[in-house]
């Protein structure tokens, strides 16, 4: 006779976090928001972009970003130089981008060819079009809980969880990755009082790594390895972010190449509640912080003149 096992079996309620969708409907109501500022005499917001070589991962961004702007209304323009500009040249460009009225906001594409400093290129922009949020002042301001402009990616990030009504206050957020664009700005938004998550930031030199991430409620991989976090790393019931857009040679594309995360979907998804995809997840979400950053830049609800 067959015994049944009454033991309560869980069930995966594995949700998957559509950045894609979260970012259409943002659009939406930045599109929205566009046409009443128009409609009440305001200027269109102007995003520019400046682009140095033909880097592949580089040169589809920006290709995004200037769709982006067109399906929300804003004015886009595009400056290209090849990768052996020089430093000075690239410079006196930045310049005349801060001192050109009708440019609300603008960013330069990194990387950069090693030849040019991104510190200095970054230092160089006016922090009032700085919306990709990386000038220094901005982000002291975001760190004393002034008005800023966010780094897209993280300011994507807490738009994920808090549209996907992701429970932060007292969690244990793990962040892997330690980096000025994402890892250490996050870790800051995430420990403010709005958020109250408390927060550990690890990275390759972490010891115990894998200990440290299987007491993550919350688990953010920014380190830049595809599929470095297995599904060993990550607690049953866990929240995962992948930042990760790692380009891989691959014969089953047309371009020939394909986008990996840090995570092994594969093996981690099944032990989560929520997990975002690569391709589809943060990435939208990043070009839509921008399209934000851009339109509080053109209406001046950062730094008011």
């Amino acid at each position: 006779m067959a015994v049944r096992n009454n033991t309560p079996q869980k069930i995966n309620t594995m949700k998957l976090i559509d950045g894609k969708k979260v970012a259409a409907d943002m659009k939406q109501e930045i599109a929205q928001q566009v046409t009443e500022l128009k409609r009440a005499g305001g200027k269109t917001p102007h995003l520019a972009a400046i682009l140095v070589g033909h880097d592949g991962g580089s040169e589809t961004y920006v290709a995004y970003k200037i769709k982006d702007c067109e399906a929300v209304g804003f004015q886009s323009s595009l400056i290209r130089y090849e990768d052996d500009v020089p430093e000075e040249e690239l410079l006196a460009k930045v310049k005349e981008l801060n001192e050109t009225a009708g440019i609300d906001g603008f960013i330069v594409q990194l990387p950069l060819p090693a030849h040019i400093s991104e510190q200095k290129v970054i230092e160089a922009i006016d922090p009032r079009k700085d919306v990709d949020g990386f000038h220094p002042e901005n982000l002291g301001r975001m760190v004393i809980g002034l008005p800023s402009f966010v780094s897209a990616t993280p300011y994507g990030i807490l738009e994920l969880l808090k549209r996907y009504q992701v429970e932060t206050s007292g969690k244990h957020c793990v962040i892997i990755g330690r980096s000025n664009i994402v890892g250490r700005p996050l870790s800051i938004l995430l420990s403010q009082k709005a958020v109250n998550a408390t927060v550990t930031v690890a990275h390759s030199r972490t010891r115990n790594l894998k200990e440290l991430c299987l007491t993550a409620d919350i688990l953010i991989a920014a380190i830049g390895v595809p599929e470095f976090v297995k599904g060993d790393m990550v607690k049953q019931g866990a929240v995962v972010i992948d930042v990760g857009t790692t380009r891989v040679k691959s014969d089953q594309t047309k371009s020939g190449f394909k986008l990996k995360g840090d995570v092994l979907f594969d093996e981690v998804a099944p032990r989560c509640d929520y997990i975002t995809p690569v391709p589809g997840g943060v990435g939208p979400m990043t070009r839509v912080a921008l399209l934000q950053n851009t339109l509080l830049a053109a209406t001046r609800k950062i730094y008011k003149d």
